[in-house]
């Protein structure tokens, strides 16, 4: 049986405003207009062009991950009980890699989720989240902005957060009937979304190559995962076939893109058109890949 697929957003959202009108006017999964200004930037419309039940996801804006995974859960629930599949595969980029881990681990939804495909996803945490509570930045961005958005996911994001979250989450993990399976990316940093490219190298100089915001090793997270019990699950791990940022992974194209030209002409926009089309597939990899996992099964 093929189950349908569901897209989990990260911590904060661009689209936010395009996404609350959409959903207000029941457009939200259905408009390919719609489709080109989402978070995944015609990532929906694209699979679902080859046969895939697609969903998108709205959860708390830049919340605690206990918060943003219960929401994914009352998303989960509310697909579940709209389609009448039993289960879903869902597919998280950044945060919403570990809002499905811990949606998964804490929330019940073990049952209700055959597969998890991480996109981004800081597993073992951001050496630029730890930088940035080192050093005393996260306090200045809660004091100036803490009353009016609630910014407590970032401090999920750090080593000592992920690292406590993986012990704890082992056994479930190793012993559930959940396949789990990733994606890492890393891009040069002249190449990388510019508002990103300090903390690039923040990460670069603490664990090597990354996407802007989030290191391989720990988009990677682990080859095994083994409960106390001794059971075991491999988690599968993939390299993204082409280079990209943070950004680049939610099929967006930004200025200081991976582009031969350093101009704006009718050849960067080919370059373009290409790249999207690249990550695209990349997504209908993914969902191949889970749905044939699950039917040899």
């Amino acid at each position: 049986m093929n189950y349908p697929l569901i897209l989990a957003h990260g911590i904060t959202r661009p689209d936010y405003l395009i996404d609350f009108i959409a959903r207000k006017f029941n457009l939200h999964d259905y408009n390919h207009v719609y489709d080109k200004f989402h978070y995944f930037k015609g990532i929906a419309s694209f699979l679902k062009q080859h046969g895939f039940e697609v969903y998108h996801t709205s959860v708390s804006f830049a919340a605690n991950v206990e918060t943003r995974a219960r929401d994914l859960t009352r998303e989960i629930q509310k697909i579940l009980a709209a389609t009448g599949h039993e289960k879903v595969h869902l597919i998280g980029h950044s945060m919403g890699g570990l809002d499905a881990r811990h949606a998964i681990v804490n929330h019940g939804m073990a049952e209700k989720v055959a597969s998890v495909t991480t996109l981004g996803t800081p597993h073992l945490g951001a050496s630029v989240a730890d930088w940035f509570i080192e050093n005393g930045a996260l306090n200045l961005i809660f004091n100036a902005l803490g009353k009016v958005i609630n910014l407590e996911g970032f401090k999920d994001l750090t080593t000592a957060a992920c690292g406590a979250f993986n012990d704890s989450a082992r056994d479930a993990e190793a012993e559930n009937g959940v396949i789990y399976q990733v994606y890492a990316s890393s891009h040069q940093r002249e190449f990388t979304f510019l508002p990103f490219q300090k903390s690039w190298q923040i990460t670069y100089d603490h664990e090597g190559d990354n996407d802007g915001l989030v290191s391989v090793p720990s988009q990677k997270w682990e080859k095994c995962l083994t409960a106390k019990t001794g059971a075991q699950k491999i988690i599968r791990r993939y390299d993204f076939p082409v280079p990209a940022d943070h950004v680049n992974q939610m099929g967006w194209v930004h200025r200081t893109g991976t582009f031969k030209t350093n101009s704006w002409n009718w050849h960067i926009w080919r370059e373009k058109r290409e790249y999207e089309l690249a990550v695209k597939k990349v997504y209908l990899q993914m969902a191949r890949e889970v749905t044939a996992m699950v039917r040899n099964a």
